[in-house]
C-alpha cells in the first residue's frame, strides 16, 4: 500500500504507525471504504473489524478511537494534496500561474491518485467533504492543536499562503484567503451533491476558486 507516497504524520494521531504493518494498511483501506459507505456517525471499530475480517481489539492497538482515526485519514489526505500541489508547480515561475495550478490540484482532489494503487483517494476525498470539519470541531480542539494534529492542514495552507504572498506581497489577509478557498472546495462539493440550491455545480467550483482568489488579490 502507499508505495511511491507515504506522508510522515504526527505520532500522536496514532498508537501504531499503521503504515508500518500489512494490517494496518488494510485497516486504513477498510476504514475509507466504510467510511464512505454508511458515515462517520455508523462508523464502528466492531464494523470495521468485521469488514476486514478481523478483531476489534488488533485495531484498537492502531488508533484509540475512531475520532483519531478520522483525524488521522483526514490529515493523510491533506498530505497528499501538498504533494500534488508541489508536484502540479514542478518547473513553473510564474506567480499567477503557479497560484492558479494550485487551486486547480486542490479542486482535481475527487479523482483516484495512480500513485496510491491500494488506496481509494476519490473515496477519501469524499469522506473528507463530508467528515473532515469533524476532525477540528471538537471540545478538545485546543489540546488537539497542542499535540500538532493538524499539522498537515496548516502546512498545506502556508505552502499556499506563499503563493498568495508571490501574487500580492501587500494582501492583508493571506491565511484567511487561503483557509476559505479550501474551506470552500470542500463546502461547494458537498453543496453541489446535497443541497443544489447553495451551490452553482461542482464543476463550477475551480472557476470560482479562481476568481475569488484573483479578485481579492487585485
Amino acid at each position: 500500500m502507499l508505495p511511491t507516497l507515504r506522508p510522515d504524520l504526527n505520532q500522536h494521531l496514532y498508537l501504531r504507525d499503521p503504515q508500518a504493518t500489512d494490517l494496518g494498511r488494510r485497516l486504513l483501506a477498510e476504514s475509507v471504504r466504510l467510511l464512505d459507505d454508511i458515515g462517520f456517525e455508523a462508523f464502528t471499530f466492531k464494523k470495521l473489524a468485521a469488514a476486514m475480517g478481523s478483531t476489534e481489539a488488533s485495531l484498537y492497538r492502531y488508533f484509540e478511537n475512531k475520532h483519531r482515526l478520522l483525524t488521522y485519514l483526514v490529515s493523510w489526505h491533506w498530505a497528499w494534496l501538498r504533494f500534488r500541489v508541489r508536484v502540479a508547480l514542478h518547473n513553473v515561475t510564474d506567480p499567477q500561474q503557479r497560484l492558479r495550478l494550485a487551486l486547480a490540484a486542490v479542486c482535481e482532489a475527487s479523482v483516484d491518485d495512480p500513485a496510491t494503487p491500494d488506496f481509494d483517494e476519490a473515496a477519501l476525498y469524499r469522506v473528507v467533504v463530508a467528515e473532515a470539519s469533524k476532525a477540528y470541531l471538537t471540545k478538545e480542539v485546543d489540546a488537539d492543536n497542542r499535540a500538532g494534529l493538524f499539522q498537515e492542514y496548516k502546512q498545506l495552507v502556508a505552502e499556499l499562503v506563499a503563493l498568495v504572498q508571490a501574487v500580492n506581497a501587500r494582501y492583508a489577509h493571506p491565511h484567511a484567503l487561503v483557509s476559505t478557498l479550501l474551506e470552500s472546495a470542500r463546502k461547494q462539493h458537498f453543496f453541489a451533491q446535497h443541497l443544489p440550491s447553495l451551490s452553482d455545480g461542482a464543476d463550477q467550483v475551480p472557476a470560482f476558486l479562481t476568481q475569488l482568489a484573483f479578485a481579492a488579490l487585485a
